[in-house]
């Protein structure tokens, strides 16, 4: 299978999916954000300047899967029907999910992805002030349902 986002003579090119299905499809992303002790107490105690990190972080994943074809070059605009943020704690590390569904030709993996990694962005800039050292890593799919491929799951680490 090619890269379907290259013509012929290799350029970027937005893929036609007018002839494909509508199905409804979901996608599940993850982000790991590592806080130091400190930032993650002023995020779960809610003593943040800025405010109530959590419920910005959402707020900004929602935003962020919304705006995904604006910020994706070659990404086509969906109808989202849904975006849900989730937010747990492993100790002082952050584990941000995002879930994208819609009822379109094509996925949301990258609605989902954005998500993540938009509520991820937001709380480093909500805690920065009380921490620089904040790390964002581990971005990735674990999960998308729908389309002609069918279920998919991220291999267990």
């Amino acid at each position: 299978m090619g890269l379907t986002h290259l013509d012929d003579q290799g350029l970027a090119r937005m893929v036609d999916v007018s002839t494909k299905a509508v199905t409804v499809r979901e996608a599940l992303a993850e982000a790991v954000v590592r806080l130091g002790p400190i930032a993650a107490t002023a995020v779960r105690e809610g003593t943040v300047k800025k405010g109530d990190v959590l419920q910005i972080a959402t707020v900004a994943g929602v935003m962020g899967a919304k705006a995904t074809a604006s910020i994706i070059p070659l990404c086509h605009p969906l109808p989202l029907s849904g975006v849900a943020m989730q937010f747990t704690w492993d100790g002082d590390t952050l584990i941000i999910q995002a879930t994208a569904r819609t009822s379109a030709q094509t996925g949301v993996e990258m609605e989902a992805l954005t998500a993540v990694s938009t509520a991820a962005l937001t709380v480093y800039d909500m805690v920065k002030a009380v921490e620089r050292g904040v790390v964002i890593e581990r971005i990735r799919l674990l999960r998308k349902v729908g389309g002609k491929s069918g279920e998919w799951n991220a291999p267990a680490e």
